[in-house]
């Protein structure tokens, strides 16, 4: 199993990045699908969540702004990210589990994405 996490990259505060993470080995849509992300000195966090019915949670530091989402076809999982703050910069992890489990399994590798003028 792999996860692919990429996107990430420099944005200016007020922009977009949308972040994919492509899957081989699993199907995205037989799993919960989630994106973590962790800033320096901090802990890893959970940004995003999608389960397999499709039911979507997202921290409150980023409801309105961020949205989860997964393309079956292409096997891969989204997170649309808009209105970005500084705050936001950190590495973003993909993750997934099966909706039976609390523990997520699979990683990808990170992405950075930097809030920054």
């Amino acid at each position: 199993v792999q996860l692919q996490a990429s996107g990430g990259g420099l944005v200016q505060p007020g922009g977009s990045l949308r972040l994919s993470c492509a899957a081989s080995g699993l199907i995205v849509g037989n799993y919960d699908m989630a994106w973590y992300r962790q800033a320096p000195g901090k802990e890893r966090e959970l940004a995003a969540r999608i389960g397999t019915s499709g039911t979507t949670y997202y921290a409150d530091s980023v409801k309105g702004r961020f949205t989860i989402s997964r393309d079956h076809a292409k096997n891969t999982a989204y997170l649309q990210m808009n209105s970005l703050k500084p705050e936001d910069t950190a590495v973003y992890y993909c993750a997934a589990r099966r909706s039976y489990s609390f523990t997520y399994v699979y990683w990808g590798q990170g992405t950075q994405v930097t809030v920054s003028s």
